[in-house]
């Protein structure tokens, strides 16, 4: 994992652990905490699945323009070979 991708799993697992704990802390009847719960989990998973495709992507990007950089490199260094 690169830093990029670290950070935004750090992020949002922070944010999901800060949902939790101040609902934890908010005055509710137990099932009414567990719905929301339940719904904050899910919201959370979702969210974090469209960061994860977002991270592939910018790698697949990444991925892409690094094997044409070098491909544009290496026909420079055959060019200047052969003066």
């Amino acid at each position: 994992m690169n830093t990029t991708t670290k950070f935004v799993v750090g992020m949002a697992a922070a944010a999901a652990a800060g949902a939790i704990i101040g609902m934890l802390f908010a005055p509710e009847k137990g099932k009414d905490l567990q719905k929301k719960l339940a719904n904050g989990t899910k919201d959370w998973l979702s969210e974090l699945g469209s960061l994860i495709d977002m991270g592939k992507d910018a790698v697949a990007k990444a991925k892409s323009k690094s094997e044409s950089t070098a491909e544009e490199i290496g026909a420079q260094l055959k060019e200047m070979s052969k003066n």
